[in-house]
């Protein structure tokens, strides 16, 4: 009897252990979680509620639940939609690619041993180191038509023979955020590059080397390989990145996008429709479509990246 009743008790004091739920680490990461609902959640739940509303302060009398025609008018009578699309592409691709290229170069160089290497190093970070408006203004000033340097300095190569309204002009405008926005973004390839070279093995070079392998067929065959994964994450926040950069050229171009909206891209339509002309269901409609462009982007370039899997 003595026996089976320690065994009820026993098993009774393991089921109450079991029921017993650890609140503490709950308790731990609520603060976080908390942050995120009303940060993240909250913002992005309110934008998707505002695209199925007319809501204009300055015309109140209008407001109130449309349906889908905030989305039904991008589509059909919106001709600066697919404009803007068209621009944050060409936008996102060049300035991807080439701060790519740009930064693997650098990195490679800053991965050599040379003297004064860590002074380059930190040289090569300074401009990611900028805030945006800053660089903008920097290089809104680099561009100006009248007191710029760059135009002096061009005359006095002989490449132009007039200055330039380097942001005003049709042919222009685009290379010249673009080029500013390279200058930028250049140094987070940089460091995530360089970093990534530091962890291949030397004695991988030394084997080529060993078996006639040249520069090129050493950085086709190791190198490459080995910053697969980094390149893969680096392009898609890049791409993201450069998709909702609205700073830069919101400056540079004073807030117009121009000329004749050749530099305004999706983001920086939606800043013209919800800030400046307070249209925010609309902006709020166009803000859902960036959205789904973003996640279908991203889920298809991992896709095609074959990222995680290994060969």
């Amino acid at each position: 009897m003595i026996t089976n009743s320690s065994t009820v008790v026993n098993r009774s004091v393991a089921r109450k252990q079991k029921q017993r739920i650890p609140w503490l680490p709950y308790i731990l990461i609520a603060p976080a979680i908390i942050l995120i609902v009303v940060f993240l959640f909250y913002p992005v739940g309110n934008v998707f509620y505002y695209s199925l509303q007319k809501f204009n302060p300055a015309k109140a009398y209008e407001n109130g639940f449309v349906g889908l025609d905030n989305f039904k008018a991008i589509f059909t009578s919106d001709r600066l939609f697919f404009s803007t699309l068209w621009v944050s592409a060409k936008w996102v691709f060049v300035e991807v690619v080439l701060q790519l290229a740009c930064g693997l170069g650098i990195a490679l160089m800053l991965n050599q041993t040379f003297k004064f290497r860590g002074i380059f190093r930190s040289a090569a970070i300074l401009p990611w180191a900028i805030s945006g408006v800053v660089t903008s203004t920097l290089w809104q000033i680099l561009f100006n038509e009248q007191i710029g340097p760059i135009n002096d300095l061009f005359m006095k190569l002989g490449l132009i023979d007039h200055k330039i309204a380097w942001l005003s002009e049709v042919h222009t405008a685009f290379p010249s955020i673009v080029t500013a926005e390279l200058w930028r973004g250049i140094p987070f390839f940089t460091i995530a590059l360089l970093a990534g070279l530091q962890t291949i093995p030397g004695d991988l070079y030394e084997s080529a080397v060993v078996d006639g392998a040249g520069r090129w067929k050493s950085f086709i065959h190791i190198t490459l390989p080995f910053l697969k994964t980094t390149i893969i994450l680096t392009t898609l926040l890049r791409a993201v990145w450069e998709f909702n950069n609205v700073d830069l050229i919101f400056v540079m171009t004073n807030g117009t996008g121009g000329p004749i909206d050749l530099t305004t891209t999706l983001p920086m339509y939606i800043v013209k429709q919800a800030v400046v002309a307070q249209d925010f269901g609309y902006g709020s409609a166009l803000t859902v479509i960036g959205f789904i462009i973003l996640l279908l982007f991203a889920v298809f370039y991992l896709k095609i990246s074959g990222y995680g899997k290994e060969e």
